[in-house]
């Protein structure tokens, strides 16, 4: 048996009722963009019943659709992509990260100057594009590592690799991740590599490398490590969760390279009990936090073709699970990720009956249904398979 978990960054479907709390009344991912680009035909997703769990222009309900199809709020505090996939794996974050629209305090920035030897640029919220093609012709000239942030919890470090190479970068942000630790606790420290001339700037996304905080407790992940179940991370998970819980990580650069790596796993350990987690990037990076719902839409659009061809490589005991971790409304103001909550989709050709799963309280239906499928009897309470209460 394999279990696919395919998450799609930032696809919310509606703004969450505590949305006020992080200034996100009426966001609506996939239904604004749907809106913006005049409707949206996603078949492939229409059959799995992602039209039943709202009004979305284009995309068509389907009552007789042969999988389980629902909506997931939230119950961790934030609205970031660590929480949200903690969650998913039974670990409730009930504070949000830290945050700093202002830059990183003094005793941060002159304690990581200190241990690094390098006065530091910048120190700010940014666009990572837009603050490399700023600050890097001085970066270039002092050697000073770029530092920055942005709405969500995150301490970013970039930097051209001809002037700090990216081992040198990554022992940069290793530092940084000692430092930020009790009530600096950033999710992720980012290595932000980047090479080119002045102009033309370009961030090497290949050579990107987090470092996260690890879970603070045990996971589905875990448990499934301990069962013996085979777990593979496609594109950035294994980093979300400081790659505990891993058999295998491949890195992608895009979606692309995501849905062709998952191509070739389900082709070639066809024999193996596993579970494919994914994460779809480029909805959030791209095109979510740049605030363009042409782009989410074209890639909504190409992912939905590969879901057509994919679901034909599933055997009689495989399973797919399709969710998001939050919203990234790229019709909203600003550019941060939105308070949201966010579609479920379960299918396998051994499911009897399609049918509704309602409104769940928790991303940890998402685990839940994941541990009851390898019949772990930890974690499994919830499960989208049982009735449960909507």
């Amino acid at each position: 048996m394999r279990v696919v978990l395919l998450v799609l960054d930032g696809l919310g479907i509606g703004a969450a009722p505590d949305a006020y709390l992080y200034g996100d009344e009426g966001a609506n991912t996939l239904g604004h963009l749907a809106e913006a680009v005049g409707g949206l035909e996603l078949p492939a997703l229409e059959r799995l019943g992602l039209g039943n769990v709202g009004d979305f222009k284009g995309i068509r309900k389907n009552p007789g659709a042969q999988a389980l199809w629902g909506r997931l709020r939230e119950a961790s505090a934030g609205k970031d992509t660590i929480s949200g996939h903690w969650e998913m794996m039974g670990i409730v974050n009930p504070r949000p990260f830290p945050t700093y629209p202002e830059g990183f305090p003094p005793e941060v920035i002159k304690e990581f100057e200190r241990r690094s030897g390098l006065r530091v640029l910048g120190n700010r919220p940014a666009s990572g594009t837009e603050i490399i093609q700023e600050l890097g012709p001085e970066h270039l000239r002092t050697g000073r590592p770029i530092v920055y942030t942005s709405a969500d919890s995150v301490f970013q470090i970039a930097a051209h690799v001809e002037v700090i190479p990216p081992q040198r970068l990554y022992e940069l942000c290793r530092i940084a991740r000692d430092i930020l630790q009790g009530p600096h606790n950033v999710c992720r420290v980012i290595a932000r590599p980047f090479r080119g001339r002045p102009g033309a700037f370009r961030r090497l996304g290949e050579a990107r490398k987090d470092f996260a905080l690890p879970p603070p407790g045990p996971t589905v992940l875990d448990a499934l490590r301990a069962r013996r179940v085979a777990v593979y991370s496609v594109g950035k998970v294994s980093e979300i969760f400081a790659h505990r819980g891993f058999s295998e990580t491949m890195k992608c650069r895009d979606n692309g390279q995501g849905m062709r790596t998952l191509d070739t796993l389900m082709r070639s350990r066809s024999p193996e009990r596993c579970l494919l987690f994914a994460n779809l990037v480029d909805f959030d990076t791209l095109w979510g936090h740049r605030r363009d719902p042409e782009g989410f839409a074209r890639g909504l659009r190409e992912f939905d073709s590969f879901l057509a061809r994919f679901l034909a490589l599933f055997g009689p005991e495989d399973w797919l699970l399709i969710t998001a971790d939050h919203g990234c409304d790229p019709t909203f103001r600003g550019t941060d990720h939105t308070r949201e909550e966010v579609p479920v989709l379960l299918w396998g050709p051994a499911l009897r009956e399609g049918r509704g799963v309602g409104l769940r309280n928790g991303f940890m239906a998402v685990g839940a249904t994941v541990a009851r499928l390898f019949g772990l009897r930890e974690f499994s309470e919830g499960s989208l398979l049982d009735p449960g209460a909507s």
